[in-house]
């Protein structure tokens, strides 16, 4: 079993930046790592979150069309850790953003609060 740790949320107003990590609790390959955001309120199962960015082991990488240009994902192998450099932040993207990874099994932090004020 692997646990993954979402830290760096937090209130921040419209244009600022934040970071967020996640840290997975043991050294595993996984074949994705990425993140995925819920809107606060929603009621939503896992596969309705909204991609965010993810980046693959191959180097391949993805962003969800409403972040591109603003957000920067990137991961450190070594301590089997994701980053979400988030910038220009508006309030629409404001939710809770989820650490998510696969390793022939899809693993799930437990979130996030994101929170941008206008």
């Amino acid at each position: 079993q692997v646990e993954l740790v979402e830290s760096g949320g937090g209130l921040v107003q419209a244009g600022e930046s934040l970071r967020l990590s996640c840290a997975a609790s043991r050294s595993i390959t996984f074949t994705v790592m990425g993140w995925y955001r819920q809107a606060s309120g929603t009621q939503t199962s896992e596969t309705e979150r909204e991609l965010v960015a993810a980046i693959y082991a191959g180097g391949q990488i993805k962003y969800a069309d409403s972040v591109k240009g603003r957000f920067t994902i990137s991961t450190n192998r070594i301590r089997n850790t994701v980053y979400l450099q988030m910038n220009s932040l508006k309030p629409e993207d404001t939710a809770v953003y989820y650490c998510t990874a696969v390793s022939g099994y899809h693993y799930w932090g437990k979130g996030t609060q994101v929170t941008v004020s206008s």
